[in-house]
């Protein structure tokens, strides 16, 4: 619960910044009277209002919730009726990437059939949400059904990145990330299939969690694989990514994969964040996941920047090679195999009423703009069955297995490596290339990218193109991933807000 310290220091509280705000200094301000939730998030709704459709034009969101400004102004009568009581997410404006359900907005994959789709009910984290006092604010763009990531859609455009505007915003959920990088709320979820949440945590200099299976419920959110999918926050710092998935994970009867997070998940993943967590940790340095080219200069420069620091901070660096993560990579996706049956289950959900009431119908509607990726998904019949999808899982423990027994022979707590090899691509590119995604979506083990830097600045880009670092390690060691992520972040101070949206002038 938010608990406002009765201390006389509220009296001196510092005057609330609204860019960049987190969770924290919203309580704050909230607490010592010098904000409410309505003025919040009339603040927050004005920024899209100025810059999604307007100004840079980053198409970043499909739909802004229309009973936001009352919800605000619910949550403040509940607040001065008892600030005790309200959740730990109170007041702090939420933009969902839009395959999440929800009961009052429609849900959409980022396809135009799908425009009119209202589930039922919200999603199993959304709910949750929610009913930790966040405010849902608006719906994001997205790659559309989160098939690919370059973050375009039938019904949303292209997502611009907001740091250099001829470059995509990462993907799928490239707009969620595109929309916290430029202050359009405090926090935002993404699903990950291959390395969609922590691919746009790399572009947007945010951080992205990727859970480990069984962690967080997928339920209810319009779904790629049953094996591969998973959900995480998005946010601009380590603490708030923390405060959200303290919040999200837990058991869901409708997800039965989260039985095998029960007695995994601690009390507070925020709470256990400190300073000196990267003293004598032991980092490994996964050499082949960097990149040896011309084309990988800027984002090996940054990520030993991040080996340096980390190194001030404690850290034992051990560089090593996996090679099996060469062999097996590109042959350990589940996705194509499984995708018409998790999409069929999910249509079943929607009821008689759905503008969309099956894969084939969608696929038959010819309105998307991943239509050849739906038409070759539709084309794979009782997938599940096939020897090349057992082929498929058996390389997934074997790739387990080659991590699990690396980092035990090293004696590693994390493995450190770029989310992308290269700078974020072009809006005019054909796809999202040399990500490295794949090692946790490919093993099921928890990933957590963060700020790493930037590249050299240039016209388009003029505080550079953010480059993401990311930190793996074995099943259920969150905790320990965010403690390193907070380390380095308190220590660097590498995030920034980006150019192209800066304060609007009534902004406090």
């Amino acid at each position: 619960m938010l608990t406002p310290p009765a201390s006389p220091i509220w009296a001196q509280q510092s005057p609330f910044h609204f860019q960049e705000a987190t969770i924290a200094s919203i309580h704050a301000a909230l607490a010592a009277g010098q904000l409410t939730c309505t003025q919040l998030t009339g603040l927050y709704l004005e920024r899209i209002a100025a810059y999604n459709m307007q100004g840079p034009v980053l198409h970043a969101i499909i739909t802004v919730n229309p009973t936001a400004m009352k919800t605000a102004a619910d949550m403040d009568r509940s607040y001065r009726a008892n600030s005790a009581t309200v959740g730990p997410l109170h007041c702090a404006p939420t933009i969902l990437k839009d395959n999440f359900n929800t009961f009052d907005m429609s849900t959409t994959g980022g396809n135009i059939s799908m425009k009119t789709s209202v589930p039922p009910a919200d999603a199993f984290t959304v709910a949750r949400i929610r009913k930790a006092g966040a405010l849902i604010l608006a719906k994001a763009n997205l790659q559309e059904f989160a098939r690919g990531g370059m973050s375009i859609s039938s019904l949303g455009g292209q997502v611009r990145n907001p740091y250099d505007l001829s470059r995509t915003a990462g993907g799928s959920s490239g707009g969620t990330g595109a929309a916290i990088a430029a202050n359009f709320a405090v926090l935002g979820t993404g699903s990950d299939t291959g390395q969609s949440v922590r691919s746009p945590a790399s572009a947007n200099n945010l951080v992205g969690i990727r859970p480990t299976r069984g962690l967080v419920s997928r339920a209810g959110v319009i779904p790629n694989s049953l094996t591969q999918d998973e959900v995480g926050p998005i946010a601009r710092t380590v603490t708030d990514a923390a405060l959200l998935l303290d919040v999200m994970a837990g058991y869901d009867a409708a997800d039965p994969i989260t039985s095998f997070g029960k007695g995994h998940i601690p009390a507070s993943y925020a709470q256990l964040l400190g300073t000196d967590a990267l003293r004598g940790a032991r980092i490994g340095a996964i050499t082949n996941l960097f990149g040896t080219a011309e084309r990988h200069k800027e984002v090996n420069q940054v990520m030993e920047g991040v080996i340096v620091r980390m190194a001030e901070r404690g850290a034992t660096i051990v560089r090593f090679d996996l090679p099996e993560y060469d062999a097996l990579s590109a042959a350990v996706s589940t996705s194509q195999f499984e995708a018409r049956t998790v999409m069929d289950r999910y249509f079943a959900t929607l009821g008689p009423n759905a503008p969309i009431k099956s894969f084939a119908e969608l696929v038959a509607a010819k309105t998307s703009a991943v239509q050849r990726t739906l038409e070759a998904e539709l084309a794979v019949v009782d997938g599940m069955n096939s020897p090349a999808y057992k082929d498929r899982t058996l390389n997934r423990d074997k790739l387990r297995l080659a991590v699990a027994a690396k980092m035990a022979d090293l004696n590693l707590d994390a493995i450190l490596y770029p989310l992308q090899k290269i700078l974020v691509a072009p809006v005019t590119a054909e796809d999202q290339l040399e990500r490295n995604g794949t090692l946790s979506s490919g093993t099921g083990f928890p990933a957590v990218t963060f700020p790493g830097g930037f590249s050299t600045p240039t016209a388009s880009a003029p505080l550079g193109v953010p480059v993401g670092a990311e930190l793996l390690g074995l099943d259920y060691t969150e905790a320990k991933l965010l403690a390193f992520a907070y380390a380095f972040e308190q220590a660097s101070g590498v995030r920034k807000p980006p150019k192209s949206t800066p304060p609007l002038p009534n902004e406090p």
